[in-house]
């Protein structure tokens, strides 16, 4: 049994295609055959049904495939080690970030790290929070960026800080002419949501909780951007809800839409979320030093009720 044909079995569990986890892989499709093979030969077991499309683990496969990608990741620490020892922090970061976080916090301290850390060569990709879980189970991201608490088996959380939220609302909405508002005031009949999948849209039902009237409207819209719902309530009716971090770019004129929530306000919980298995986490503490030291410096001594999803 060898490191690559651990490898191998990973690839070909994340791709469940022959020739497509040989790409990844870099080597030829007949090569990485032949080596799964002979792994099933010398362990005595099918890994991988074949006889399905996709191809899936057999259940003792599974739990070979699981025991694979732990020992794969421990042999990866051994670098790490060296490394770390040396002083120094080079490689590959791979992050998963999600879509209401991602504009206004990947600028704020992409800059600072690169400065900090030019052998990290940091990847990040905008995906939602269920993706970014099955991808980090998967091996396929080094953490993700996101609302916590998730409540995941085998997925550990580390609390960057708390992001306040805030009313966005019309100039001709009910609440307008309020210089703060509470959670009772909201009516879900007419504020914007983000569609579905979104768990921003979850934190926001829940503080709305059940109120809800009817208004007659004959227009519904759900949007995938927070920025599309800010032009909603700009240049139409309704309001919205944001997070503190999307209203740091608004102009004089927006800032006047902005309502703060009265007394303990609800917050979202910002997190690096983690695979328990540790590795790489010399580069993910410098990462999460880094977000802290550039976020604002209030977001750091936030306090609120947390929004659960």
């Amino acid at each position: 049994m060898t490191l690559q044909q651990l490898e191998y079995i990973r690839a070909l569990d994340i791709e469940r295609n022959f020739v497509r986890a040989a790409e990844r892989c870099f080597v030829t499709q007949p090569s990485l055959t032949m080596q799964v093979q002979k792994l099933e030969e010398q362990l005595g077991v099918k890994i991988f049904d074949r006889s399905k499309k996709p191809l899936i683990p057999t259940p003792l496969g599974a739990l070979i495939v699981a025991q694979a990608k732990v020992v794969l990741k421990e042999a990866e620490r051994i670098k790490e080690l060296i490394n770390e020892q040396e002083g120094k922090l080079t490689g590959e970061l791979v992050i998963g970030i999600i879509p209401t976080l991602a504009p206004y916090l990947v600028p704020l301290f992409v800059p600072k790290f690169e400065r900090d850390y030019p052998d990290i060569r940091l990847v990040v990709q905008e995906l939602q929070t269920d993706i970014i879980v099955k991808r980090l189970r998967s091996d396929e991201l080094d953490l993700g960026i996101l609302v916590t608490p998730l409540e995941e088996k085998g997925i550990h959380e580390s609390v960057l800080f708390n992001e306040p939220m805030m009313a966005y609302v019309g100039r001709n909405h009910r609440l307008f002419n309020k210089k703060s508002i509470s959670a009772s005031d909201l009516d879900l009949d007419d504020t914007w949501l983000l569609s579905e999948g979104h768990c921003f849209r979850a934190q926001v039902l829940n503080i709305c909780a059940s109120n809800k009237n009817d208004h007659g409207y004959n227009f519904v819209f759900e949007s995938g951007s927070l920025e599309t719902l800010e032009r909603l309530v700009e240049e139409h009716r309704g309001m919205t809800i944001l997070p503190y971090l999307a209203t740091l770019k608004l102009n004089d004129a927006q800032r006047q839409l902005l309502r703060e929530f009265k007394g303990t306000p609800p917050v979202r919980e910002v997190s690096i979320v983690t695979n328990r298995v540790h590795v790489k986490t010399a580069m993910i503490d410098a990462l999460a030093c880094t977000i802290k030291a550039s976020v604002p410096p209030e977001l750091l001594q936030s306090e609120g009720e947390v929004i659960r999803l």
